[in-house]
């Protein structure tokens, strides 16, 4: 796996941390916690259903980027890119593949029980889970 442009994921990251304080008046400070404010956006946006088209793809890849970013902050890690795959970009933090943009189309697409929140608080316990099954 290769590394896609950080530089790229941090800036549309960023964007998704202007948008969110100017259209909802709420703030994205980096942290774990802030998934459950991004949470509350996307609950706000899908209050009318799912969203579609270029909306959808629009927000997937604001929240997906934020998302990947603040894992990655919080975890350690890097943005990677299986090679020849036209998949949107992973993370790899403790030794964990995750793909944030695939859970924001989820939670964009008003799937029940998808959390932006919760694919970050589950990254350790995989990680850990994982760990274990390799020592068994």
């Amino acid at each position: 796996m290769s590394g896609p442009d950080a530089e790229a994921m941090q800036e549309i990251a960023a964007q998704c941390v202007r948008l969110v304080g100017e259209e909802f008046g709420r703030e994205l400070d980096w942290s774990l916690a802030s998934l459950g404010v991004l949470d509350d956006v996307c609950a706000m946006l899908v209050a009318d259903g799912p969203l579609r088209g270029q909306r959808l793809e629009l927000w997937a890849q604001l929240a997906g980027a934020y998302t990947g970013e603040v894992t990655i902050r919080a975890y350690g890690g890097r943005w990677v890119v299986k090679e020849g795959e036209p998949a949107p970009p992973a993370i790899l933090a403790l030794d964990v593949t995750g793909h944030p943009f695939s859970t924001a189309v989820r939670v964009l697409s008003a799937e029940p029980g998808k959390s932006l929140a919760s694919f970050a608080r589950a990254l350790p316990v995989i990680s850990e889970h994982a760990r274990r099954r390799s020592e068994a």
